[in-house]
């Protein structure tokens, strides 16, 4: 079966916008899309409702209505699922049943939703599965294939997760330009710190082969600005950051550096997942 997209949707605008995105993604190579859908009776579940008070309140053969008409406006077609299950069972079930590459979601620039999101969306999906993961701001301007990617790196080693490897030729297929963007993070004293983050980029194979790709360099910001800083001055349209298991999923997410960046930025973020190795620092994750 031809991996998929799977967007976790709960028909709002951002979900909408979210999912039209993932389709223009999946569009060089012809991946199918489907759309999650996450149900649960608001009388009977109150707690675990994750849409608005205005759409809570549909039952099943609505939200299934919407969810089609959520469908016909897309511009390739989209298989849907509308799940009971906790939202951890329900993607891995999604990720069996459509064979996902990548998993794709919208995040609203409220603050208080954007951090409900963030931690018990996001984070829980992450550490329930090693897929890719989209983050797709409200704000951003996602009609059209990613012409200038910004691959935030520091120089430690990592070594993508098999899903992360599988997702690459999706990645290479927009024929996007590459900027390896290195960060000065404190625990980083040794020399040519850009070029090894150039090279871990070269041998996990992130660039397109052939392909050159720039390194920018930013010494004077911290990293969280420094990326944001870097995104601005390249004028990227898309961010891509590695997910390492023991930092990313650690408990102090909301100190770390991703989730500074994924709380100020006005562009696509995609997460790549690398492998759990001894040895790391917590850095850009």
């Amino acid at each position: 079966m031809t991996p998929s997209v799977v967007v976790l949707t709960n028909l709002s605008a951002t979900a909408e916008r979210a999912a039209r995105y993932a389709a223009i993604l999946a569009a060089p190579l012809h991946l199918p899309l489907a759309l999650l859908h996450l149900y649960h009776d608001p009388v009977l579940d109150p707690e675990l409702v994750t849409v608005t008070v205005s759409q809570a309140y549909r039952n099943q053969a609505e939200t299934m209505g919407a969810l089609q008409e959520l469908a016909a406006r897309l511009p390739t077609p989209a298989a849907i699922t509308v799940s009971v299950q906790p939202l951890t069972q329900a993607v891995e079930d999604a990720i069996d049943q459509y064979k996902a590459g990548l998993l794709a979601m919208g995040l609203s620039t409220e603050y208080d939703l954007l951090d409900h999101v963030l931690h018990n969306q996001a984070l829980p999906i992450l550490r329930a599965t090693p897929q890719p993961l989209l983050l797709v701001p409200e704000a951003a301007e996602a009609s059209w294939l990613p012409r200038r990617i910004s691959l935030a790196l520091d120089a430690d080693p990592f070594t993508l997760s098999e899903p992360s490897r599988r997702l690459l030729p999706l990645l290479h297929s927009w024929s996007a330009d590459f900027t390896v963007v290195h960060t000065a993070a404190p625990h980083e004293k040794e020399a040519f710190r850009g070029q090894r983050a150039l090279a871990q980029a070269h041998l996990n194979a992130l660039l397109p082969a052939g392909k050159p790709a720039e390194l920018y360099e930013e010494y004077d910001l911290a990293p969280g600005p420094g990326i944001l800083h870097a995104l601005e001055d390249t004028q990227a349209d898309m961010l891509v950051l590695i997910a390492r298991p023991h930092s990313f999923l650690g408990h102090l997410f909301h100190r770390s550096v991703t989730s500074q960046v994924l709380r100020q930025c006005q562009v696509p973020v995609l997460l790549l997942p690398a492998k759990e190795q001894s040895g790391w620092m917590p850095a850009l994750s």
